[in-house]
């Protein structure tokens, strides 16, 4: 089966082997392009425009039948077991034949974390829980490392936002299960692309803390506070301090639920707390009095 592989750096296989003939930076750009946007036929106008946008656009469709054709020539080449060929093309359409089967990892990982993505973590199972894994594991790198053009910069920040947020998912699942070590690895991945993900810090604090390292988890306040002046000039927000505060204190944790909740509202419940707690002191000494004077007025035989 044809495998290509977009995450990290563009590769294309056949059955374990190469690809031959698309060795061209525009050949790939095109592939995938098409392979991105794979459920619906791309205009050749658009085509030329976006992939050679600094040419005029009789050249521009010049470059593409070029890049077409060379494309065109080396999927056909693969005895990919039918008659029908990959790519569909006429005379201003091209796109990708729904009919032709074949791998693509981030096909792969996007219906991986469709699946899970609206399921609260409360409902995570571990076979769900599982699949998120497999997804999370196949996102090998960014999208087209080391390209820039303006339609891969796009698209390469929609699926690193998937993957942290898969990531963050993980990272709850395993605090609700108590795996801490596999939520701190998963907190580790995401600081690794991005270093100032307060959301971030903050779980990977809540972790260290639960795991019994409360030292490590104050550690990670302070790493996190010093990114955020660093790269955004900007001190944790509240949510983080109240955390940190609470772990110093050696205090049970809040959830994170709670954390966002202004203190105004917290302040507000506490006072309710109060008022009803006195209210049922009320009752239960106007309960008492009642009995006593139900046994007073009716004694027993």
């Amino acid at each position: 089966m044809l495998q290509i592989s977009l995450l990290g750096r563009f590769h294309a296989s056949y059955d374990g082997q190469p690809v031959k003939g698309i060795d061209g930076l525009k050949v790939q750009e095109l592939f995938s392009y098409l392979l991105l946007h794979r459920n619906r036929p791309h205009s050749r106008n658009m085509l030329a425009c976006l992939l050679w946008e600094d040419g005029s656009p009789a050249q521009g469709k010049s470059y593409l039948r070029k890049t077409l054709w060379q494309l065109q020539s080396a999927l056909d080449s693969l005895p990919i077991g039918t008659t029908s060929s990959l790519l569909l093309a006429d005379s201003n359409w091209i796109e990708l034949n729904p009919q032709v089967e074949f791998w693509l990892d981030v096909a792969m990982f996007e219906e991986a974390c469709h699946h899970v993505s609206a399921i609260s973590t409360s409902k995570l199972t571990r076979s769900l829980a599982n699949e998120l894994r497999q997804a999370v594991d196949l996102y090998s790198g960014d999208l087209l490392d080391g390209w820039y053009q303006d339609w891969c910069l796009f698209e390469r920040e929609r699926l690193q936002h998937i993957h942290y947020m898969m990531l963050q998912k993980l990272m709850d699942f395993c605090e609700e299960h108590s795996e801490y070590e596999a939520g701190i690895e998963y907190g580790m991945r995401i600081l690794r692309s991005d270093l100032a993900r307060e959301r971030t810090h903050r779980s990977l604090m809540r972790l260290h803390y639960l795991a019994g390292n409360r030292t490590e988890a104050l550690r990670q306040y302070e790493r996190c506070a010093a990114v955020l002046r660093q790269e955004l000039d900007v001190e944790p927000d509240q949510h983080t301090l109240t955390l940190y505060k609470r772990i110093q204190a050696a205090l049970p944790l809040a959830t994170e639920e709670e954390l966002a909740l202004p203190a105004f509202i917290l302040d507000t419940r506490v006072d309710k707390l109060k008022q009803l707690q006195s209210f049922l002191d009320t009752l239960s000494i106007k309960v008492k009095q009642e009995i006593q004077t139900i046994e007073t007025n009716n004694p027993r035989a």
